[in-house]
Parts: C-alpha cells; sequence; structure tokens
C-alpha cells in the first residue's frame, strides 16, 4: 500500500490489477496488516483516485471470490460473514456520530433455498439517526424503562434523562444505539466497543462496552462485555425486528411463538412495571404452546400496548427460551439467553414508514425479542439486580439459531 501510495503521489501509473492481486494475497497472509490498511486503500482509491464505484467493486468481486470475510463496498467499509447460505452484514463505518453497533441485514435461506432480509431497517444512515424505532440497534446504558427517569444507589439518587414522559427509554435522548462505536473485525466474528462516560444521560460511572456478534452454524451469537469505575445501572439489549416472511411482507400474524416463561411482570401507567410477578395461565401472555400471533392482536387484554409489549420472567435453564416460525416461509429461529426476562414487541407503535429499498413499514410487521433484565428492576427490590459494581463484570449473552421446517 505504501508503494502503491508512493508511486500515485510521483504521478506514476498504477496498475491496479496486480494492486488488487496484492491486497488479496496481503489478507491471505496477514489479515492483521490487511485490517489496518483497510483505510488508507479506501484513502487511495476514493479521496486520490476518486472511484467510489468501479475499483471498489472489482475488489469487492476479488475478495468475495477469494474469501467470504472481509468485503469493501461502496465508500465504506463493511464486515459480512456468511456461513450455509445465511448472511449476516453490520454496517462497520458510517461517516457519523450514530453508527449504533446495528444489524442492518440478515439474510437466511427459506425452505425453498432463497435468501431473503428477515430484518427491518433503513437504507440511509440519515433515516437511522432522524427517525425512532431503534432498528437493529444495541440498546444501552440501560434497556426498556426506569420509572420517573431515577434511581438511587447506595443511598444516592440519580436521576437520568426523561425521554418517554417522566421515564427514562432505552438509555435516554440518545442513547448507545445512536453512538459511534470502534470495531475488531476477526475471522468470522466483528467486536464493537464504546466508552460511555460518567454522567452521560445521568447515568454514573465511566462505562466501559463490548458487544461481539458471532456467525457460527447458522447461529448468531451476541456477546455483551461491561466493566465500570463506578457503581451503575447497565442493561443491554438488540432492538432488531424480525420478520420472518422477510421484511418487506408486511404483518406478521401468521408467525408461530413459543415462549418457555410461565410468569411475566404486570404493568401500570407508562408500562412501568407494578412489582409483581404473575402467571401467564389464563392470559394471551401464554405461549408455553406454539401460537399463532394472529389469534391473539386483537385481544382487549393487549389494547395498552397496542399488541404484545410485554415483559416475560423466563423460566431459565439450557433449553431455549423462544422460539419463533413463519409458515409461509418456512424460516423458524431459536433464541436462547443469558438473561432473564424478554420484552416480546409486536411493533404496535411503529408508525408507517419507508424503509429498505421503498418497503412499507406499520404496525405488527415484526416482533422483537429483546433480551434483558427486568424493565425498571433497579426500583424493585424483588426483581434481579442491574446494578454493576465498580469493578465486577458484565457478561450476558443471546443466541439465535436460524432454520426451516
Amino acid at each position: 500500500f505504501e508503494l502503491y501510495e508512493k508511486k500515485l503521489h510521483q504521478n506514476d501509473a498504477l496498475d491496479f490489477d496486480d494492486l488488487l492481486l496484492k491486497t488479496v494475497e496481503l489478507f491471505e497472509t496477514e489479515p492483521e496488516v490487511l485490517q489496518y490498511y483497510q483505510e488508507r486503500f479506501r484513502y487511495i482509491m476514493v479521496d486520490e483516485y476518486q472511484d467510489t464505484n468501479g475499483l471498489q467493486a472489482e475488489f469487492t468481486d476479488i475478495l468475495a471470490a477469494k474469501h467470504r470475510n472481509i468485503l469493501a463496498v461502496g465508500d465504506d467499509f463493511q464486515c459480512i460473514y456468511t456461513w450455509r447460505g445465511a448472511q449476516f452484514e453490520n454496517i462497520m463505518n458510517f461517516p457519523s456520530r450514530w453508527d449504533g453497533c446495528r444489524i442492518v441485514k440478515l439474510c437466511v435461506p427459506d425452505k425453498h433455498g432463497e435468501l431473503r432480509d428477515i430484518c427491518l431497517g433503513y437504507d440511509t444512515l440519515e433515516e437511522y439517526r432522524d427517525q425512532d424505532a431503534c432498528f437493529g440497534g444495541t440498546i444501552g446504558r440501560c434497556a426498556n424503562r426506569i420509572g420517573g427517569a431515577r434511581f438511587a444507589i447506595g443511598g444516592t439518587e440519580y436521576r437520568v434523562t426523561a425521554n418517554e414522559g417522566a421515564n427514562c427509554l432505552h438509555g435516554g435522548a440518545e442513547g448507545f444505539h445512536k453512538k459511534l462505536w470502534d470495531y475488531v473485525c476477526r475471522e468470522n466474528s466483528v467486536t464493537f466497543i464504546y466508552e460511555s462516560p460518567d454522567g452521560e444521560e445521568g447515568f454514573p460511572g465511566n462505562l466501559h462496552v463490548e458487544v461481539s456478534y458471532t456467525l457460527e452454524n447458522s447461529t448468531l451469537t451476541i456477546d455483551y462485555r461491561a466493566v465500570t469505575d463506578r457503581d451503575t445501572v447497565v442493561n443491554l439489549t438488540n432492538h432488531t425486528y424480525f420478520n420472518l416472511a422477510g421484511h418487506d411482507c408486511g404483518r406478521v400474524d401468521d408467525h408461530v411463538l413459543t415462549v418457555r416463561a410461565g410468569r411475566y411482570t404486570p404493568a401500570g401507567l407508562g408500562n412501568i412495571p407494578t412489582g409483581e410477578l404473575a402467571s401467564v395461565a389464563g392470559t394471551p401472555l401464554d405461549f408455553r404452546t406454539p401460537t399463532e400471533l394472529g389469534s391473539r392482536l386483537a385481544d382487549p387484554f393487549l389494547d395498552s400496548g397496542r399488541g404484545y409489549d410485554h415483559n416475560f420472567a423466563l423460566n431459565g435453564g439450557e433449553a431455549p427460551a423462544a422460539e419463533l416460525w413463519c409458515p409461509r416461509t418456512g424460516i423458524a429461529l431459536e433464541m436462547a439467553t443469558s438473561l432473564e426476562g424478554m420484552q416480546l414487541y409486536t411493533a404496535g407503535w411503529l408508525t408507517e414508514r419507508r424503509g429498505k429499498g421503498g418497503a412499507v413499514y406499520g404496525p405488527t410487521h415484526a416482533v422483537c425479542m429483546e433480551t434483558q433484565h427486568f424493565p425498571d428492576a433497579v426500583n424493585h427490590e424483588n426483581f434481579p439486580t442491574p446494578i454493576l459494581r465498580a469493578g465486577e463484570p458484565y457478561r450476558e449473552r443471546t443466541a439465535y439459531r436460524f432454520f426451516t421446517r
């Protein structure tokens, strides 16, 4: 790279075919070196040579043919991981502060072997920045709601940003899904790193956060790691909107859901838990056997949330916590987690809007399964605590296994 950059500044002719081949050879022998020089390559190709399409497209084609792990796409670098026809894509280098460590596209084969993108999202950075809904984003510092946007730790009361009426939702006005994260690419995974400063959105402590996405054996695993220098609240989740018929295929009434949970947390005004743990028996929240969502979405029990927007107290254990299946495509996902809660959200508050490729999204066009500590847990002593003590590690995991039936 240094040789070709030097020749460029000397106005020497560049053999770009040779450059591309040497790049591929370098990737195969020294992937860490290639990662280091990716930005320099972009500088040469885009800023100096003014080629944002042709040469980078050729570079992409060669790497795609030789190795399926790192591709250069358009003006920015992305990581794409493939496994038996399933593709996980995560934008790596948005040129602004609103990256969000988010899943923007997830393609899996249906029962006929055709790839379908099963995640709602947008085409542009501006839409992710300006629109609500948190499509695919990493949510923090505290996912879900904190009642009254306040809590106490060790006798000290903290007031955090109230961005949903009197409550704090998904970390405040600019949660982790609107932050620019650093990243490290590995063979079949990517780790995003963010440093949340003391006082951000009102939360105490400097918090170091790492979120790793790994794709292996048709399973997408999300590992969450964090450490703080002051006692604080940490509750991280991912807010992917799944539609297993395809992101542009409308309502999810025909999706069949199973949830291994015998209890849930009833909520009052503002969807803040009352502190009770109630049985799901005899309610529309009983998914202990496979149930079609459309058979219950009109139940008056769900009116306050315009469908499902409820936290389940998962049974725990080694068995999967939940399974979602779409008969139209045969695509199914099985979800396992180390966390004790899962917010089931059927996008009842999603207003009509344009998404990827001009698709029209609206209410009940997706299913979110947000693994989490219970909502407002910091204000309920009988709930598992979301308080992370200074110096102690935060380690949680959620995994999605994709298959067809």
